[in-house]
């Protein structure tokens, strides 16, 4: 009998994975090392892919939360935004996704092995093109964080490291063949149902997910390799695509400590309103607070749409081209975006049924609203209470100010991510319907041959959106806005005037409570179009795309923003040097340059010590400069 042998050491973790991936395995009682084709078959090995993918606590916290949502300004962190990279976080996710990618590949050579031999079943050719499928999505979730990668690394060889190019040329034909080679007519037994915790072995789901990636993947080229990306895109986009919530890549929580609790849970983790989604959030839709929030407690607080808040500049930093810096909201905006109320849920707001009291253990890190402000090392009697008060918060470095205050990353005091994405009880979505009509959107805009008018994909996009958050009630509203948010950005498509330089707001001194007005500037963007455009119609696309995938997509919304500079996100405070940013200082913080951004992962150690050969590769293939600044080869690059 033939013998599968697990060679290295991330093979072996990864098959001690998939043992624990099904009860069938219980009874196996031989060498570890060493199973026979008939204890382990490519049902398991891609059942253990997927679960392993959801990433265990340990990992999920450092990658999904500091890294991915700190990049995407969806959180507050002081780390990665300002450009330091943990060798320990980046190996602990490196040695996974490598589990995951080496449990797949085995999964395809297992099955092109049986169909090589003839000795196949029914479901062989269908389980090699979801594993071929899923294989695609790892290669480029890897790839989108450190850049090279090895393409077929992961059989107890040495890797060696292929270029991005590759990589995507390479997943791009691989979800193309295995797309057109499923057989769409087989339906699963239902035990190999439940060895599919995505779609149950609906195999014109995966058809749906595999077209749909392949969208995906062709618009990360569109700034670097047009023809290639627009050819690839009217390719897919003309098959069966993720059009509906039902046909939705997800995966379903689970409290514990395994690999399928959720991302977002760690109690520890803050996971605060961070101040590109409150500038986002912030007017945008023409959407009146009270008409959401309508119980009469929230009523008090909400304030005027020309309303700036307390100024506060000894003790909030303006280094950064936050068009609000130093500048602290004591309440509710008059209007915002109705998904903002849901996925944050404002400081004190203790009726509510999604606040999170995280963490469980520490009372007042959640209860306890109010703050003073320092001055000299004593307190000022100066309370900021942060109840009912809307305020984003930015990383970098606050200096003594930030010292001097303790409002600043106190959790309770800020608008915090809701419950119901922190309790293991939601499912993980990795490619949803609105993401399918957002780049048909984008497809339409760039003149590419797809099967809807951009409004109408952009439209359908953010009513399937509305409908997941269960705010459709102000859809109407809504899509026919013409107000800006505090970026200059509108939602109406029809809608492409750029705002004014300014906009006149009123404010109160936060120390001698004395009324004034300052101009208020619409920041510039020169990530994009040279900073000269706010609101054109990939601006709206590209908010709304940001808006609607979080918070399960930051590694999308990263890549997106690394693409094309878009949304906006505001410098890093510099009131201090950034090690790890060393371009920003504080004469240059009101320009926007991809050198103020982190734009990729740093290989951990492991690679470098252990394969100085393919590191050397990957380092080449980026340009000869490994930092966390280096930019992608799909992204800007400058």
């Amino acid at each position: 009998m033939k013998k599968i042998f697990i060679k290295s050491g991330l093979a072996l973790a990864a098959f001690s994975m998939l043992l624990t991936a099904c009860s069938k395995f219980d009874d196996i009682n031989q060498n570890p090392k060493s199973a026979s084709e008939s204890q382990v078959q490519e049902e398991f090995l891609i059942n253990s892919a997927i679960i392993a993918a959801q990433m265990d606590p340990d990992v999920a916290e450092r990658s999904f939360v500091l890294y991915w949502k700190s990049a995407a300004h969806q959180d507050l962190d002081d780390g990665f935004t300002a450009g330091q990279v943990n060798d320990g976080w980046s190996s602990a996710y490196y040695n996974q996704v490598t589990s995951w990618l080496t449990s797949i590949n085995a999964a395809v050579q297992m099955s092109e092995g049986k169909i090589q031999k003839g000795a196949v079943n029914e479901y062989t050719n269908n389980l090699l093109q979801v594993a071929r499928i899923w294989r695609a999505y790892l290669l480029t979730e890897m790839s989108d964080n450190f850049g090279p990668v090895s393409i077929d690394g992961y059989k107890g060889t040495t890797p060696t490291f292929a270029s991005v190019k590759d990589v995507y040329y390479f997943a791009l034909a691989e979800l193309k063949d295995a797309s057109a080679k499923l057989n769409l007519d087989l339906a699963p037994t239902e035990p190999l149902k439940k060895l599919d915790p995505s779609y149950g072995y609906d195999f014109k789901k995966w058809q749906r997910y595999a077209n749909s990636m392949r969208l995906r993947l062709a618009m990360r080229l569109s700034e670097v390799d047009g023809a290639k990306a627009k050819t690839e895109f009217e390719a897919a986009v003309s098959g069966d695509l993720i059009t509906d919530m039902s046909q939705t890549f997800q995966v379903q929580e689970k409290p514990g400590w395994d690999a399928l609790t959720g991302v977002m849970s760690r109690e520890w983790n803050e996971q605060i309103l961070s101040t590109t989604m409150e500038n986002i959030y912030n007017g945008l839709g023409g959407v009146k607070t009270a008409d959401q929030l309508t119980d009469a407690v929230y009523q008090p607080y909400i304030r005027p749409a020309d309303w700036a808040g307390l100024q506060l500049t000894d003790h909030f930093p303006t280094t950064s081209n936050d068009p609000l810096a130093g500048f602290w909201f004591d309440g509710l905006p008059q209007t915002i975006d109705p998904r903002a109320y849901k996925a944050f849920i404002p400081g004190g707001d203790f009726s509510n049924p999604n606040f999170c009291r995280y963490p469980s253990w520490n009372e007042s890190a959640w209860k306890q609203t109010a703050r003073a402000l320092i001055k000299n090392g004593k307190d000022t009697a100066k309370l900021l209470d942060g109840k009912m008060a809307w305020n984003g918060s930015t990383g970098g470095d606050w200096g003594d100010k930030g010292t001097n205050n303790r409002w600043y990353y106190w959790p309770a005091a800020s608008p915090r991510m809701s419950q119901q994405f922190r309790s293991s009880t939601s499912k993980r979505i990795f490619f949803a319907p609105w993401e399918t009509y957002f780049l048909m959107a984008e497809a339409a805009v760039r003149g590419w041959n797809v099967p809807m008018a951009g409004k109408a994909a952009y439209e359908k996009a953010i009513t399937q959106n509305f409908e997941y958050w269960n705010v459709s009630q102000f859809l109407g509203t809504y899509l026919t806005s013409t107000d800006f948010n505090t970026v200059g950005t509108s939602v109406s498509w029809d809608h492409v005037a750029e705002p004014p330089a300014t906009r006149t707001m009123n404010f109160k001194n936060g120390y001698t409570d004395a009324p004034g007005t300052v101009a208020v500037k619409y920041p510039v963007n020169n990530l994009y179009k040279n900073g000269a455009v706010k609101n054109d119609l990939l601006t709206k696309i590209i908010t709304q795309k940001y808006i609607a995938n979080m918070p399960w997509l930051p590694l999308e919304a990263w890549s997106d923003q690394r693409r094309l500079g878009l949304p906006f996100f505001e410098t890093p405070n510099v009131e201090q040097p950034l090690p790890g940013l060393p371009a920003l200082t504080n004469s240059n913080y009101m320009t926007s340059s991809i050198k103020f951004f982190p734009q990729r992962l740093k290989y951990p150690s492991v690679v470098r010590n252990t394969n100085a050969q393919g590191y050397d590769q990957a380092v080449k293939a980026l340009g000869g400069t490994e930092e966390a600044t280096t930019p992608l080869w799909w992204a800007k690059q400058q």
